[in-house]
């Protein structure tokens, strides 16, 4: 929910991962072999700070763009593990530029993964690209945390892995911190710096509340900030 979307609000790239090729990017991590067990995992996620409850929209602003989130009724398997599907849909003016299905799924410790996504990039009503498309468990693409069940100062993770293509990373900077948006003010919200090798020009911070999720990114290079300016909850 709303992972790439400073970056395409903020025109630093229309995507999170660098679209490399061996030439700029020949480090693969072989190390990094999240093990997914459909046993392990239960049909809601309802981590409290990346709660996705279905029927829930969350619109964000910056600048003349506007990110809707909406958590669907929809599923996927993926991997064998039923996901909750999130839609994104980014615009600019009032036109589409970007629509994308992200699915995630909650193990029983609590933590959220990121299991891939179908991204599309439009111009003028048509598609142009469907790079930073990925899923977990095809074409080498592993899944990726994106929040932990007890999130602690210092802890670092990945949040998705497809080498040389998406490779965000996330460390947890500060478990209390304030924050107020256009659509509220809230407490004890837990602040993660994002980052990816791909893109090193990308310096950003997100800001994760109890009971809501994301509520604000900002770009620690231009100060520009994404905020949540309502949440519609059924």
């Amino acid at each position: 929910m709303v992972k790439k979307a400073l970056v395409l609000a903020l025109v630093m790239g229309t995507g999170s991962c660098g679209g490399g090729d061996e030439a700029t990017c020949p480090v693969i991590d072989t190390t990094y072999q999240p093990v997914i067990d459909p046993a392990n995992f239960v049909a809601v996620v309802d981590n409290p700070l990346y709660p996705l409850v279905p029927g829930t929209t969350y619109t964000y602003e910056a600048g003349d763009e506007t990110i809707v989130v909406a958590v669907t009724n929809e599923t996927k398997l993926v991997q064998g593990v039923t996901c909750i599907v999130v839609r994104d849909t980014v615009t600019v003016a009032g036109e589409v530029t970007e629509d994308t299905f992200d699915w995630y799924a909650q193990d029983r410790d609590g933590n959220v993964w990121y299991m891939g996504e179908d991204t599309k990039e439009y111009e003028d009503g048509v598609v142009v690209s469907t790079e930073g498309s990925w899923q977990a468990g095809v074409d080498g693409a592993k899944a990726g945390i994106i929040m932990k069940a007890s999130p602690a100062v210092g802890d670092s993770y990945r949040q998705e892995y497809l080498p040389c293509e998406a490779e965000d990373e996330a460390e947890v900077i500060a478990t209390d911190e304030p924050v107020t948006v256009p659509a509220g003010s809230y407490l004890h919200c837990l602040r993660t710096h994002d980052s990816t090798r791909l893109e090193p020009a990308l310096n950003e911070d997100k800001y994760y509340c109890p009971g809501i999720g994301v509520a604000l990114e900002i770009n620690l290079n231009t100060g520009g900030r994404l905020e949540l300016v309502s949440r519609i909850a059924p």
